[in-house]
C-alpha cells in the first residue's frame, strides 16, 4: 500500500486531496492545525488514515511531528509521495503597506512548504513524488497581488530548483498551479473569479496529473492558456494588461 503525506488537510483541496487518495486505497497522513476536522477525517478511515496536528509556520514543530509521525508509520521505508498543499491568501493595499500581513503570507506559502522539506527529503527515495502546489497567478503582476502572487512565484522556482538537485535520486517534483478553485480562502474574494472549479474537479485534476508524472500542472485549461501566453509578454505590457484589468474591477 502506497502512503502520502497532505499538508493543508483539514479544508479545500487538500481535504478533497486526502479523500480522493483513501478511495484509491493509499495510506494518508493528514496535516493540519485544526483538531477537530483532523479528528473527523481519521473517523471516515482509521485504518487507512493518520493525523498529524502542526503548524507550518512553526520550524521546531514541524520538524518534530512530521519526523516522528513518518518514522513510526515508515519504518524506514520510503514514502511514495508528499503533497505540500497549505497556505494562505492575503491582499495587500500600497495606501496602506503591511509588512505584517506580507510576511505572514510568505510564512505560510513559502517558509511553510521549506519548514516541511527538512524532515521530508530525507524519506524520498527514487520513483517518490514531491508536489509543490503553488498557483496561475504567479504567471502575471495582479492587483493587491504583492504578497500572494510573489510567495507562489517563489514556490514554482522553488520546485524546479529542487527538480534539478533531486534528479540523481530519481525524485520526482512536480508543481500543481490551480487556477479559482471554491474553498473557504476564495469564498472571501470580492471580486469575480473567471474559470471557478469545484473542489473536486480541482482534485480530478490534480491526481491525474500526478498519476501521469507531469512536471507541471496547470488547470483550467480555459484560465491557464490564456495566462501562460500572456506571461510570454514583455513584462512593460504585463503590467499595462493588469492595470487595465485593475481598471475593469
Amino acid at each position: 500500500m502506497k502512503t502520502v503525506l497532505i499538508t493543508g488537510a483539514t479544508s479545500g483541496i487538500g481535504h478533497q486531496l486526502v479523500l480522493d487518495h483513501l478511495a484509491e486505497g493509499w495510506t494518508v497522513v493528514a496535516c493540519g492545525r485544526n483538531p477537530e476536522a483532523l479528528a473527523q477525517l481519521h473517523q471516515r478511515a482509521p485504518a487507512q488514515l493518520v493525523v498529524a496536528r502542526f503548524d507550518v509556520t512553526d520550524e521546531a514543530q514541524t520538524q518534530e511531528v512530521v519526523s516522528t509521525t513518518l518514522a513510526n508509520l515508515l519504518k524506514g521505508a520510503p514514502l511514495d509521495r508528499a503533497i505540500l498543499n497549505a497556505g494562505t491568501c492575503e491582499y495587500l493595499d500600497v495606501d496602506q503597506w503591511s509588512p505584517a500581513l506580507f510576511r505572514q503570507v510568505m510564512e505560510a506559502n513559502l517558509m511553510g512548504p521549506a519548514n516541511c522539506l527538512a524532515p521530508l527529503l530525507p524519506t524520498l527515495e527514487r520513483g517518490s513524488q514531491l508536489v509543490l502546489v503553488d498557483s496561475l497567478a504567479r504567471l502575471l503582476p495582479f492587483t493587491r497581488a504583492q504578497a500572494y502572487g510573489a510567495s507562489k512565484a517563489a514556490l514554482h522556482y522553488l520546485a524546479r530548483t529542487l527538480e534539478v538537485d533531486l534528479a540523481d535520486r530519481g525524485v520526482k517534483v512536480l508543481a500543481v498551479s490551480p487556477g479559482f478553485v471554491d474553498t473557504p480562502l476564495t469564498q472571501r474574494n470580492t471580486f469575480g473569479m473567471p474559470a471557478l472549479m469545484t473542489v473536486e474537479d480541482a482534485s480530478v485534476a490534480i491526481m491525474k496529473g500526478m498519476a501521469a508524472g507531469r512536471r507541471t500542472i496547470r488547470f483550467p485549461r480555459r484560465l491557464a492558456w490564456p495566462l501562460t501566453l500572456l506571461s510570454q509578454l514583455g513584462e512593460g505590457l504585463q503590467v499595462r494588461i493588469c492595470q487595465w484589468l485593475k481598471q475593469q474591477g
